[in-house]
């Protein structure tokens, strides 16, 4: 009886050591891969700012763009405090960004490293939810000011009868609607892909922890 007692307690030391070689063999893979997805993250949204400066300040430099925009009496200090808000959101997330990948670059403990995963998924869930807010605003406003202001939709809105106008209407919902799944489509491939490997990381890392 002994004996079994004995082979019993050497085999769950055996589980035991297996086990920690197990986390101290997984731990720094799991670091460098959420460090490396991170990292990622963080030139994607590099690369976002300077296509999103792109589309906003490229067609101001065309004369025939600035003739339009005055033609149609845009309300250009609430563009531009729209840019000024949309770009520092940017900002601010490209920081929390900086930010998460810093910290898991320094952390050598399996909780912190989990916590800043936590973070990250966080700040990238907000900031896909704010895009997608912002679309739609943006989408709102436009067709607003073509309705509006736009001399051209303005007499084609003039002429129109009841089933014209709702027929634009729908139109116009399903360019948004279209507009702003493009968008999250975008989202999802590119930020969707890589937080499902971060999340694969985070239960990973939660499984080392029990």
């Amino acid at each position: 009886m002994d004996e079994l007692e004995l082979l019993k307690k050497h085999w769950q030391s055996d589980a035991v050591e297996e086990k920690q070689l197990s986390s101290k063999e997984l731990y720094p893979m799991l670091w460098k891969k959420s460090s490396s997805i991170v990292k990622t993250l963080f030139y994607i949204s590099i690369a976002e700012l300077i296509f999103w400066v792109a589309i906003t300040f490229l067609p101001k430099l065309s004369a025939s763009y600035r003739a339009q925009v005055e033609s149609t009496h845009m309300n250009e200090t609430l563009l531009t405090s729209l840019t000024i808000f949309s770009f520092t959101v940017i900002l601010v997330f490209i920081y929390l960004l900086f930010k998460a990948y810093k910290s898991i670059s320094v952390t050598d403990n399996a909780k912190k490293l989990m916590e800043s995963i936590l973070s990250t998924r966080k700040v990238i869930k907000y900031y896909v939810g704010y895009n997608l807010i912002m679309a739609v605003v943006a989408m709102i406003l436009g067709s607003y000011y073509a309705t509006q202001t736009d001399p051209k939709v303005v007499e084609l809105m003039a002429k129109a009868d009841t089933n014209g106008k709702l027929i634009m209407a729908a139109i116009i919902i399903v360019m948004t609607v279209v507009f702003v799944g493009l968008i999250w489509l975008f989202y999802k491939l590119i930020y969707g892909i890589l937080m499902k490997r971060l999340n694969r990381n985070y239960k990973e890392l939660k499984k080392l922890e029990v």
